[in-house]
């Protein structure tokens, strides 16, 4: 289904586009979706009703140990309601609170490539039909992704295709503790066969993971940095009621990070990242009646807030220290001078196929750098109704 954004009203009428200096120091999904479509998208969880195999005795049937029984989604469709219901509630609630118009349909709940690839091939189909869609967002864990699946996703007719993988850690010790049920070895392959496809892979990272320390985590974003993924969710551990994580907290065998050592993590991890990289979330956000710790955990603007200042405090931006950390890789960049133009973007841009954001030297210069920037993304699909 093609979108016309222009005819829908999102755009304002008169208002020029030009490009101005800015003090972003991250790339983040909504500067990023507002290059590609020219207005506000929006992300709408929804729960298709899958399963996963670290529930249903396949691996185990405790799960993860930080997983709620929602499988961290909005157990929306334990409720008893459709995609097509969900979608409705949802994109409904968004048009009114953030004035948004076109979505990306994500789905949030448990694994969404486990189980029958029938339904995974019905749910995908109905995924498409959707009004005001313009993307798609698949989570699942590494281990449920095989070539019939992932070709399933690749062939969604959208122009943003992603497949959210929780790799959480690089470390097999860890997976092991937190009751993953996979390797290291497998996230790998996952990634690597689903970049072969043109799909865009975001993966999930957690900081504070039980028996690890910060070099522990850091070793895990350059192990991601390394592998291509197109964007990044980072993840505070929170304890969540009903978890095997929150009978660890309770008997005292598990401390969650303060909210600055979190932060604090996070501002030396973004550096180390590809600029290229989407920075998707940088922090977690549980449900209120399910938080047990921390307590911070439930401010999600003030811990955002703090990791930017800690950025500005420090003179660093995501992608300042990829070359000190990947010294051995094949044309490793040099140092950047600062952060890119692009991690800033002008609030709205006409839609079309082709970049030009406005007839101007530096805008062409701009988009030049944001487009050799973005060259490690496969098959770019092209702006649903572009000319």
């Amino acid at each position: 289904m093609r979108i016309n954004i222009a005819k829908q009203g999102i755009l304002p009428k008169g208002q020029p586009l030009s490009i101005e200096n800015t003090t972003a120091r991250l790339h983040q999904l909504a500067t990023y979706l507002r290059l590609r479509f020219g207005a506000r998208v929006q992300k709408v969880p929804l729960d298709a009703g899958f399963s996963c195999p670290n529930r249903d005795g396949t691996l185990s049937r405790g799960g993860c140990v930080f997983c709620n029984p929602h499988g961290s989604g909005s157990g929306l469709g334990e409720e008893g309601l459709t995609l097509e219901e969900q979608w409705t509630v949802w994109t409904g609630r968004y048009a009114r609170t953030r004035n948004a118009g076109l979505f990306i349909a994500y789905l949030q709940s448990f694994s969404n490539t486990y189980g029958p690839l029938d339904k995974l091939r019905h749910v995908l189909g109905a995924l498409s039909t959707l009004p005001g869609i313009v993307g798609a967002a698949v989570g699942t864990r590494p281990d449920c992704v095989d070539n019939e699946r992932l070709d399933l996703v690749a062939a969604l007719p959208l122009p943003e295709v992603w497949l959210e993988l929780g790799l959480q850690s690089a470390h097999d010790a860890t997976l092991a503790r937190i009751n993953r049920g996979h390797d290291a070895a497998t996230s790998e392959r996952a990634v690597r066969a689903a970049a072969q496809r043109g799909l865009r892979v975001c993966a999930h990272l957690m900081a504070g993971l039980p028996g690890e320390t910060g070099d522990d985590f850091l070793a895990t974003v350059d192990w991601v940095n390394r592998l291509p993924v197109h964007g990044v969710k980072f993840h505070g551990v929170y304890v969540c009621a009903h978890t095997a994580l929150a009978r660890q907290w309770r008997a005292g065998k598990y401390t969650p990070l303060e909210r600055e050592e979190y932060a604090d993590l996070i501002a030396r991890a973004l550096p180390r990242l590809r600029p290229e990289i989407v920075i998707q979330r940088l922090t977690g956000d549980p449900a209120g009646d399910e938080l047990l710790a921390p307590d911070w955990a439930g401010d999600k603007r003030a811990t955002t807030a703090r990791i930017h200042e800690l950025l500005a405090q420090r003179g660093t931006w995501q992608g300042k220290d990829v070359a000190e950390h990947a010294p051995n890789e094949p044309g490793a960049p040099s140092a950047p001078q600062g952060p890119p133009a692009w991690f800033g973007v002008p609030a709205h841009r006409l839609p079309g196929a082709a970049p030009r954001l406005c007839d101007t030297e530096q805008a062409r210069a701009w988009e030049a750098e944001y487009a050799a920037a973005c060259a490690a993304f496969p098959h770019l699909r092209p702006i649903p109704g572009g000319e």
